[in-house]
């Protein structure tokens, strides 16, 4: 489980040598991803992945290793959040957001790919794709991305992380 904290400042701010800003924390407010299914087909990346997810507090619950997997996990366990690689042999990752979005227009799906190509760019943003991840990735910045995700208020517009 990751808990993602926003905070908001008293009015008095104050900044130390290094410019950087402290003061009272006058509310905190916390927003939880509990749970994740994370789908690729191959079993190293999938296997490892699972694992880098767990090491950071992500309950992953399932996995798959293509599309039609990815739409049953979906479907099973209802995650927060969904890792899904778009290149997989047989039914791709298009095809499992395409049905995912069917089920559930507002699911969190991070989309994990090497396909750098405009056309794929293109299709993930017109299946609304969360956020599209590029690999390779540090699993570091992978919070980051979902941190912001959880951060964010709007969620109509992609975003594209290198």
């Amino acid at each position: 489980m990751i808990e993602i904290y926003l905070s908001i400042k008293s009015e008095h701010t104050y900044k130390n040598t290094l410019n950087r800003e402290y003061g009272t924390i006058t509310q905190v407010t916390s927003r939880q991803l509990k749970t994740a299914i994370v789908v690729d087909d191959n079993p190293d990346v999938l296997s490892l992945f699972v694992e880098l997810l767990e090491l950071k507090h992500f309950q992953v619950v399932g996995t798959g290793r293509n599309g039609k997997d990815a739409v049953a996990q979906y479907a099973k366990l209802k995650p927060d959040i969904t890792f899904l690689d778009v290149v997989m042999p047989n039914t791709d990752g298009l095809y499992a957001l395409d049905l995912i979005r069917e089920m559930n227009p507002n699911a969190i799906v991070i989309m994990i790919t090497t396909d750098l190509s405009q056309d794929t760019a293109k299709r993930l943003e017109d299946l609304r794709a969360t956020a599209v991840v590029y690999k390779p990735f540090d699993i570091n910045d992978l919070v980051k991305v979902v941190r912001e995700i959880e951060s964010d208020t709007s969620t109509s517009k992609i975003k594209f992380f290198n």
